[in-house]
């Protein structure tokens, strides 16, 4: 995905309100789109202080936990799409590292989405993890469009 594709797909991205009952719901239809085509993933969805969801779903390992932490951390520090911040950061030659941020808390791969509520901005952040990092970002996208839709 080109980079002004992504920032056309999340500007899209933005919800009338944004709770612990939708985070559910969201929760609930990255389970049901990942089980339908038997995806290895682990789903998480938190605030900057606090997880609303979280599910490890067969076939997925520990290691995408920590994925799904790093990833987390980066879209809610950049208030960005991970997968964004990535492609971003490749084009400039940069790293994360480059501003000063610890490869063991930050990642900058695909599949971590910040979820966005008019007037409010950034509230909350939807990360999957298990897949190659496109899929893992297309995957989060699909959800917040059906929670949007639905």
């Amino acid at each position: 995905m080109e980079i002004s594709e992504i920032e056309a797909e999340f500007a899209a991205l933005e919800l009338p309100k944004f709770d612990e009952t939708l985070a559910l719901r969201l929760g609930e239809v990255l389970i049901d789109l990942a089980l339908a085509d038997d995806l290895p993933v682990v789903i998480n969805i938190r605030t900057a202080d606090r997880t609303l969801f979280h599910a490890a779903l067969p076939g997925s390992a520990p290691l995408n936990d920590l994925w799904a932490r790093r990833k987390s951390n980066t879209a809610l520090l950049f208030l960005l799409p991970t997968l964004l911040v990535g492609r971003r950061n490749k084009a400039r030659g940069e790293t994360l590292v480059r501003h000063g941020l610890d490869p063991a808390d930050y990642a900058d791969n695909g599949g971590a989405v910040p979820v966005r509520v008019k007037g409010l901005g950034v509230v909350a952040v939807a990360t999957v993890s298990g897949l190659p990092q496109v899929e893992d970002h297309k995957l989060v996208v699909r959800g917040l469009k059906a929670l949007m839709t639905g």
